[in-house]
């Protein structure tokens, strides 16, 4: 019996499938690290993480804008936007969680509304744990509202997948797609 090279080839593809498939989810594994290690400093460390990111978009504002703030007001614009920067740092770190772990979800042909149920029950899930997790850190406390607004970026990372996800399948993919004019 003769072995083509297509043979060849096709073995090499699902098996090159059956092994990277499920590195997939490693992105998503680290993100939750992270998460993790970031949730778990204490009250202090972690608000003067957000206010050097605060000051830094202050600075690079009144640089760009040329306003020659005084240190005064950019103190004051600081203490302004820091609430909001925490709460997009939240936003932001649960959208990339969803789309790290959604993306996988989708590519092993979990799609509508069951890819936003797992996906996004898995991750409000780990908002929730997260912040449980935080009760037992000096300093910082569990609170339904940061649920609520990393839920946000959990929303919109999922919603984002599917569109990517479904306009990849009907435009370049569509050869490699299972699609059938669903």
């Amino acid at each position: 019996m003769v072995i083509t090279m297509k043979y060849i080839l096709l073995f090499i593809k699902k098996t090159l499938r059956f092994v990277l498939k499920p590195l997939s989810f490693l992105p998503a594994i680290l993100v939750m690290y992270m998460i993790f290690r970031l949730s778990a400093q204490d009250g202090v460390t972690s608000s003067q993480l957000s206010l050097k990111v605060s000051q830094k978009i202050v600075v690079t504002a009144d640089k760009i804008l040329e306003k020659d703030l005084s240190d005064e007001q950019i103190k004051h614009y600081v203490n302004r936007i820091h609430y909001y920067v925490r709460k997009l740092g939240h936003i932001t770190e649960y959208f990339i969680l969803a789309v790290s772990i959604a993306f996988p979800l989708y590519v092993y042909g979990l799609r509508g509304i069951p890819l936003m149920l797992v996906a996004g029950l898995f991750c409000v899930g780990f908002a929730a744990f997260d912040e449980y997790h935080q009760s037992f850190v000096r300093g910082r406390g569990p609170s339904k509202r940061d649920v609520a607004i990393d839920s946000i970026g959990i929303f919109i990372g999922i919603v984002l997948v599917r569109i990517v996800g479904w306009t990849g399948r009907m435009t370049i993919f569509r050869p490699l797609s299972n699609h059938r004019g669903r």
